[in-house]
């Protein structure tokens, strides 16, 4: 598949299984060697899998969450814009996480499955699957794990749960933690001065085709 176009809005869909758990409309910043840099501002259209009355997944016990009707809620991205690196074939995203103020908050490592690409013409995007176990980097420089009680706690569900190899998640992130702390690429902070291009627009909802089938 040919690379996206920088200025191209695509969807950077969130699969739990079967179904989408999180769907947020992006911008694509570039798409080189180095990987898909994507730009979601703040105010971009998202879907979020919630509970009918409401609830997110972290509301809730996972094993309530499994027995809960849900649907996909539009809702928008209230924070600070957050950039992303999906790297070519390899199990996680680095995001860009500021505050209100523009400075960085966070270097955050998200633990997933290797992003799938598709393009429809029309509408195009990524497939992920989340796995949950993330890391977190200070501006300092200094690491910490981020969310392993979530991933304890779901893989006792296996029946409804898509995340299978415990060690593998864990294995990606050591693997990450040894590129944060000798500060390699993109850890070494070659992309904190950047900037959207104020002629990058946001389509006022989700596009039509977000519910293709997921991507393998």
């Amino acid at each position: 598949m040919s690379a996206f176009t920088p200025g191209r809005v695509v969807l950077h869909r969130h699969w739990h299984g079967d179904r989408i758990g999180l769907l947020k409309t992006a911008v694509v910043a570039a798409d080189d060697d180095r990987g898909l840099l994507l730009w979601v501002p703040r105010g971009a259209p998202m879907l979020d899998r919630r509970a009918v009355d409401g609830r997110g997944l972290r509301e809730l016990r996972f094993a309530e969450w499994l027995r809960t009707p849900t649907e996909l809620k539009r809702v928008t991205w209230g924070g600070p814009g957050v950039l992303m690196l999906l790297p070519p074939g390899e199990a996680h995203s680095i995001w860009w996480l500021r505050h209100e103020d523009g400075s960085l908050r966070w270097v955050y490592v998200n633990l997933e499955e290797p992003a799938v690409r598709w393009d429809d013409g029309e509408v195009a995007g990524v497939d992920i699957i989340d796995q949950d176990l993330d890391v977190v980097v200070n501006p300092d420089g200094s690491w910490e794990w981020k969310d392993d009680d979530e991933l304890t706690e779901r893989l006792a569900f296996p029946e409804g749960y898509w995340v299978a190899d415990e060690e593998a998640v864990r294995a990606e992130g050591r693997r990450l933690i040894k590129r944060i702390e000798a500060r390699e690429f993109p850890f070494d902070g070659s992309l904190l001065d950047f900037a959207p291009d104020p002629g990058w627009t946001m389509p006022p909802s989700v596009p039509d085709g977000w519910d293709r089938p997921r991507a393998f």
